[in-house]
């Protein structure tokens, strides 16, 4: 027995049973109730027929409680005689206004559960709509998507294939397991998706396509979808497809942008890098190539002052060389911090003595204040921040005019390091930008990877680094760096 009819029996014995029972109630006091008013009460049972099976149960008690009237209320009792002509008319009136209260309350039920099925496509429509304008990886979008399908429609089972190279690849399922065999039933003959939906064996497979081009094809096993749930389908599916090629290309454009900044760096890195290399290797070659001349006029002086001008060059190479691996490793992630405790004022001096042999004689002062504690840190990152701030104030600053290096309490738990020269400082252009990687603050400055090395190692520490724009001359840089006695110890 199918659904519908199901429904009209509930229908008609609800009717029936309420109308016997009202009927039991009234028919003691009949005589004082009056035939109107039992016609009245007599309404009740076709309103709750009609809301309980449609408008055919509806039928069905207006029948129950015509006969129920006629045979209870209507003299003579017992039978289906009529007396008197208004009780002819009485009967008349309730069976065609019974009648249209079965039609008015058959069409608001089928309103209202018109309504609601169309709130539950609504509703069905906006949670999918969330899943396809989410920023998932496409195995998690796949694998909600064909749940959330499952879910709405009702299915058993539902698989979601995608076109390949080599054919359709079934990238996510929900539901029951699919077999072999049943996998085999979604692929079409000619290996890609069809643009129509097909049935075969109860399995039924639905095309994806955007832009004119196929994407997959989404096959579900379960109830044989009404009308308007295919229809939901359908523009489900062409979402569906839709977000597919639009993931693929943001991938695609994501890729073209990565290979475009990969090369951009590739052409800043050997642009920036190689004054660099140029420079100190021209130094080294020309007083290498000096000292080996047979017929040149030089002293002992000459040849120790070109044997330390190669000695100062090759420790910038050198120095160039630690940035360079040093921003392979921030860039590869394979930075690793070996935090412990450190003092300040002999960091600075075990750090700092490789820049002797090119600085002046006093162009760079050391100052710790007396109640700066030890640190936690890595010495030799941090080291690495020292000289490279150093050796970008040498850099910029004209020659033999002071650097400091001072280190001060920077609240309770930390210590600011400054480092600060007396040059021209850093132009209002460059503020913003002096510490992304190869930014340059004018011709033949460096490759400019100094300072975004710096940045790194103190931001590895859960620090911070900043240039001081307070309109002091020259420029100056501070990075923190947590207090020992913060972490467990005294300083």
């Amino acid at each position: 027995m199918s659904l519908s009819w199901r429904r009209v029996l509930l229908g008609s014995g609800l009717a029936l049973m309420v109308t016997a029972a009202l009927s039991a109630c009234m028919v003691p006091f009949r005589p004082q109730l009056g035939t109107a008013t039992s016609g009245l009460v007599l309404v009740v049972p076709v309103v709750l027929g009609v809301a309980a099976g449609g408008f055919v149960a509806g039928v069905v008690s207006v029948a129950i409680g015509f006969l129920a009237f006629d045979l209870l209320f209507i003299p003579p009792y017992g039978t289906l005689s009529v007396g008197a002509t208004r009780d002819w008319v009485a009967l008349a009136v309730y069976a065609a206004v019974m009648l249209l209260v079965a039609q008015v309350v058959s069409a608001l039920s089928a309103a209202r559960a018109e309504a609601r099925r169309r709130e539950d496509h609504v509703r069905r429509l906006l949670e999918l709509s969330e899943l396809l304008v989410g920023d998932d990886s496409e195995a998690s979008f796949l694998s909600r998507v064909v749940t959330a399908v499952r879910d709405a429609f009702d299915m058993d089972a539902v698989a979601l294939l995608l076109q390949r190279s080599h054919g359709l690849v079934v990238a996510a399922e929900a539901g029951q397991p699919w077999s072999e065999e049943q996998l085999a039933a979604l692929m079409p003959r000619a290996r890609v998706p069809v643009r129509a939906e097909t049935a075969e064996g109860g399995i039924r497979t639905l095309a994806l396509a955007a832009t004119g081009a196929p994407v997959g094809l989404l096959g579900f096993r379960g109830p044989v979808l009404g009308g308007e749930d295919r229809d939901l389908l359908r523009g489900v599916a062409n979402q569906v497809a839709l977000s597919l090629e639009r993931a693929r290309l943001r991938e695609q454009a994501l890729r073209t942008e990565i290979a475009e900044e990969t090369e951009r760096l590739q052409k800043a890195l050997m642009g920036a890098v190689s004054h660099d290399l140029r420079t100190p290797l021209a130094t080294i070659k020309v007083s290498a190539s000096t000292m080996r001349q047979t017929d040149a006029a030089l002293n002992d002086e000459d040849r120790q002052e070109l044997l330390r001008t190669i000695d100062v060059e090759a420790d910038r190479l050198a120095r160039l060389v630690t940035n360079l691996l040093d921003l392979t490793r921030v860039q590869s992630g394979a930075l690793i911090v070996d935090l412990q405790p450190v003092s300040m004022p002999d960091l600075l001096e075990e750090s700092l003595t490789c820049m002797e042999p090119v600085l002046a004689a006093g162009q760079l002062s050391l100052s710790a204040a007396d109640d700066v504690p030890a640190v936690t840190a890595d010495p030799v990152l941090i080291g690495q921040v020292l000289v490279n701030l150093v050796e970008n104030a040498l850099r910029h600053c004209p020659p033999g005019t002071p650097i400091s290096v001072d280190v001060a309490r920077h609240d309770e738990h930390r210590v600011v390091v400054t480092v600060a020269d007396q040059g021209p400082g850093v132009g209002a252009s460059s503020e913003g930008h002096v510490f992304e990687l190869f930014h340059h603050r004018g011709p033949g400055q460096g490759a400019g990877v100094g300072l975004s090395i710096a940045k790194a190692f103190v931001e590895a520490h859960g620090e911070r680094i900043w240039l001081d724009e307070s309109g002091r001359p020259g420029a100056r840089f501070c990075f923190t760096l947590p207090a020992f006695e913060d972490a467990g110890g005294k300083g």
